[in-house]
């Protein structure tokens, strides 16, 4: 695995503090809770609808777009993709 979540999470990060113009990152932090999740929403389902007929190549894309708009949330919750590591950590090295 990569670093490429850490490097993203960053950019959101820096959009949240230095926001720019036209960014699709700052419009979503801009119209809040409620539109980042019902963006998440609409991934999810995007996920499940190419696992079952658009094969890998669009699940890939698809898990990409979800994996963003889960880390637009926890950012603009003030949470981390540490925090999820952490939990998951936990559960699976008690």
């Amino acid at each position: 695995m990569t670093d490429i979540l850490a490097r993203v999470f960053a950019v959101i990060q820096d959009r949240q503090a230095n926001p720019k113009e036209g960014s699709y990152t700052n419009h979503l932090l801009e119209r809040g809770e409620d539109e980042i999740v019902k963006k998440i929403g609409e991934e999810a389902i995007e996920v499940i609808l190419a696992a079952k007929a658009q094969g890998d190549e669009r699940v890939i894309s698809e898990l990409a777009d979800l994996a963003y708009h889960c880390l637009v949330l926890l950012a603009q919750r003030g949470l981390s993709p540490d925090d999820v590591a952490a939990d998951l950590e936990q559960r699976f090295h008690p």
